[in-house]
């Protein structure tokens, strides 16, 4: 692709598909800058456009080498476009034992592709080739919402890391706090935000350092999404089991006097979603199971496939127990417990197997950076405090590639946490819209004590 922006592009380079002409912009954009955060919404191609940047300035010679810092479950997924999207280039993946990352660090490559625990286990190393010690020609960080807590131990050792570029990539680039934007900001722009000058400060270097599309603007033939929410009420068992445990719980709190932490109300918020979605006991009823149920029978019966996204993935109330509970859907399961080397053929079978209708996924490890345009229903059978992490979910079926309307559908239990995490969503979906797209820093809030207190005793 040659129009102009991007020089001496030899004429071997070709693309395996056509490139939209947004993610032309953002490859120039790349190419361009030293410093970028590109926070182009969930299913613009954000992984396309930095591998064709990288691959091109490689061509022209202005790049030397490049690491690519991901979650781990999305290494694979990495290295696999890369090898579509820039086949010339040698790669080098750093996972494994100790003695297997060194050997890939020490390899003769162009590109690294690492974890973000793998790279800050390895950062102390002394040796040259050691990620701490050399100076990359560009580190690319992926769902950089990793970074967000400036003082943890991952993001203090990644920080380490010398580069001539820096590009951050995320979707979600506000999650609860200013300061996980300014942490992700901080390592973007070394250096680059004066704290004295908080909100006028982080305007100016939002406007210079941020490239942010939004799929509304640039994709107006992508199907639309249409967004529900299902209010259940529990059944008795359900109830009268909530119930207790809301009593129970409170008055562990108010036992803790002044020293009542977080910690300690959201112990008792996690147990009370959990009896949402189900009772522990194997064969109890469960409200939304009965209800998802149909609608997964219904949407397989027409021939399409169904995503089931759940904050939990084990076997008691999460993404296996819905697994054990659906066998007649012959359901596959992507979660944490899943072997990295098993991912992409779970990934495989859903894509290519008509058999295998739904895939049930615990929202921190299929939640991001898969692309799953197989299905054209997403479920939500629980909900979290973050609407943009929900958003990023249901953007693994709608993106380039859908050809149907996506149906989501959200869970919610009346007159439980359930509704008053649904309050929470809905006024964080209004400060995501301002900070981010209207880079206004004067709507920002952050959830504390009191309103935890009170999502649990309204």
């Amino acid at each position: 692709m040659s129009d102009g922006r991007w020089n001496s592009v030899p004429a071997y380079l070709t693309w395996p598909a056509p490139l939209f002409a947004y993610q032309e912009d953002g490859i120039a954009r790349l190419i361009a800058s030293k410093n970028l955060l590109l926070a182009d919404e969930m299913g613009l191609g954000k992984t396309i456009q930095v591998i064709a940047a990288i691959r091109l300035l490689f061509a022209q010679g202005s790049l030397k080498d490049a690491l690519v810092l991901c979650p781990a479950s999305l290494v694979l997924q990495w290295r696999r476009q890369f090898r579509l999207w820039a086949p010339e280039l040698k790669l080098s993946t750093v996972v494994g034992s100790p003695e297997e990352r060194s050997r890939a660090w020490r390899a003769t490559a162009g590109v690294f592709i690492a974890g973000y625990e793998s790279a800050r286990a390895d950062i102390w190393g002394r040796a040259a080739w050691s990620p701490g010690v050399r100076t990359f020609g560009v580190v690319v960080a992926d769902e950089a919402q990793r970074l967000k807590n400036a003082k943890s131990e991952l993001t203090l050792a990644i920080r380490r890391i010398r580069r001539e570029r820096c590009w951050t990539l995320t979707g979600t680039p506000l999650e609860n706090r200013l300061d996980d934007l300014l942490s992700i900001l901080d390592f973007t722009v070394p250096g680059g935000f004066d704290p004295a000058h908080k909100a006028a400060g982080l305007r100016r270097l939002m406007g210079e350092v941020q490239l942010r599309r939004r799929r509304r603007d640039v994709l107006r033939d992508l199907p639309p999404k249409h967004s529900s929410t299902a209010l259940l009420e529990l059944s008795s068992e359900q109830r009268g089991a909530y119930d207790r445990a809301r009593q129970e719980g409170l008055v562990r709190l108010s036992a803790y006097g002044r020293d009542l932490r977080i910690t300690h109300v959201l112990e008792l918020i996690l147990r009370l979603k959990q009896i949402c979605n189900f009772l522990p006991e194997p064969g109890s009823a469960s409200v939304k199971l009965e209800h998802l149920r149909t609608r997964l029978e219904a949407a397989a019966e027409v021939g399409e496939k169904s995503l089931v996204f759940t904050q939990f993935a084990d076997e008691r109330f999460g993404a296996a127990r819905l697994a054990n509970e659906l066998p007649g859907l012959a359901p596959l399961v992507y979660s944490g417990a899943l072997p990295p080397s098993h991912r992409a053929g779970i990934i495989s079978a859903f894509e290519a197997d008509d058999r295998r209708p739904v895939l049930i996924l615990s929202l921190k490890a299929g939640g991001s950076g898969l692309n799953l345009t197989a299905a054209s229903h997403v479920f939500h059978f629980d909900r979290w405090w973050n609407p943009a992490v929900e958003a990023q979910a249901e953007d693994r079926a709608h993106r380039i590639g859908q050809t149907r309307d996506v149906h989501v559908q959200a869970y919610v239990v009346a007159d439980t946490i359930e509704e008053r995490i649904q309050e929470v969503l809905t006024q964080k979906t209004v400060l995501f819209d301002d900070v981010i797209d209207g880079i206004d820093t004067g709507a920002l809030a952050r959830l504390d004590l009191d309103a935890l207190l009170r999502a649990v005793q309204d």
